[in-house]
């Protein structure tokens, strides 16, 4: 009987792990293909199913990341098996519900620092700040964070800037048709590398259930069946297009031309994939939209929407918190409750709560029909949005 219920138990995990990853993938298409879809080099539907695949592809390529994630976030030594398996959980419904919630607002927040808020809240609720390894929090959560735009922006800057110099002489017509050919290419590489990045986070997390459940131990290597589970569960996500956060870092954030689109995704995809190799869990969100913001600056005369910018830097500085208070939550509930009985329950919210805010969603749909309608300047991001949220604050 005990066996049962630790197999119901780490099922559960594995499957709210996966539906993160999904969560992961249409909340972050948009850091690969917002600009491409914005200037028409990509049909919305082409975008996101070349990027799905692209991100299937690249999550197979390395698992540094998942490495990082697996060993350098949560301290194993300080909790048993079934007590490790509840946290990681928790942590996940922190993740998912901050995802879903940011999603449901149209606002690119970060899907990596929502799982490590997560998972960092649920392990001081269950552990105290011992449960947390800080080093590793300072050095592969917290630096990037600030790094990664501040560098994306200055080279998305120069890049644009360089770009508009050496082809000012091409008639305006023949640049926007050619860099769009170009946008192909960097959308592509950053959907790839966005796959050698994000996919891993998944990947160590189940990791790091297998090793609580004893399926595992530290130091094996990652099976291969989680590896292709964490992969198809991002593209599925990718696939199906998070249209509302597309049209914010498309449309929202610059008025962006062709050349500045292939500047900003050089840019993306040059740093994603050195942090990948580097292990570093850098969040592809940050990257991107400081990428685009720095093209807007790069280019002479660009409209650069800084109210939106700063309503996305007051959701960067929120996530941590707020999805560790979410997985603390989660991480308490399951702990009164006791057992599987306890699971069962924080998954049955998990599951009532995202249903909610996707009904709320349906009264201000975005979807590729409408992705590239031009942007009201009241819209920050959609304020129908806004108001859903509201009425499902307000429900009793």
């Amino acid at each position: 009987m005990v066996c049962v219920a630790e197999i119901l138990i780490l099922a559960l995990v594995v499957i709210t792990a996966l539906a993160f990853d999904f969560t992961n993938g249409f909340h972050d298409t948009g850091n690969a293909m917002a600009t491409s879809i914005a200037t028409g080099a990509l049909r919305p539907k082409v975008a996101v199913a070349l990027s799905a695949v692209l991100n299937l592809v690249g999550a197979f390529l390395s698992v540094e990341v998942a490495a990082t994630v697996a060993k350098g976030i949560v301290n194993l030594e300080g909790v048993d098996g079934s007590a490790l398996l509840t946290v990681v959980f928790a942590g996940l419904v922190g993740g998912i519900l901050w995802n879903v919630f940011t999603w449901l607002l149209g606002l690119p927040s970060s899907s990596s620092h929502a799982l490590f808020g997560g998972l960092i809240g649920a392990a001081i609720a269950a552990l105290g700040m011992g449960g947390v390894v800080w080093d590793g929090v300072l050095a592969k959560i917290v630096l990037p964070a600030l790094l990664a735009p501040v560098v994306a922006g200055a080279v998305a800057a120069v890049g644009t800037f360089v770009i508009y110099r050496i082809t000012r002489s091409v008639p305006a017509g023949y640049q926007e048709k050619g860099f769009r050919w170009g946008q192909v290419g960097s959308a592509s590489l950053v959907s790839l590398a966005h796959g050698t990045n994000d996919a891993q986070k998944t990947m160590g997390v189940i990791f790091l259930a297998l090793v609580a459940h004893g399926s595992l131990s530290p130091d094996d290597g990652m099976p291969f069946w989680v590896k292709a589970s964490c992969a198809i569960a991002i593209g599925l996500g990718t696939y199906l297009g998070g249209w509302r956060v597309i049209r914010t870092l498309g449309k929202g954030l610059v008025e962006i031309s062709a050349p500045q689109g292939m500047a900003a995704e050089t840019s993306s995809a040059a740093i994603i994939l050195t942090s990948s190799s580097l292990g570093l869990p850098l969040s592809t969100t940050h990257v991107a939209t400081g990428s685009i913001l720095g093209s807007g600056v790069g280019r002479r005369g660009a409209t650069v929407r800084w109210s939106v910018a700063g309503r996305m830097g007051v959701a960067w500085l929120t996530t941590i918190p707020a999805a560790g208070a979410i997985g603390a939550a989660c991480w308490a509930l399951a702990h009164v409750i006791g057992g599987p009985l306890g699971i069962i329950v924080v998954f049955g919210v998990l599951v009532a709560a995202c249903l909610a805010m996707w009904l709320h969603s349906r009264k201000a749909p975005v979807n590729p029909d409408n992705v590239n309608e031009e942007w009201d300047p009241a819209e920050v991001p959609v304020p129908a949005t806004v108001r859903a949220v509201d009425e499902l604050v307000a429900a009793p």
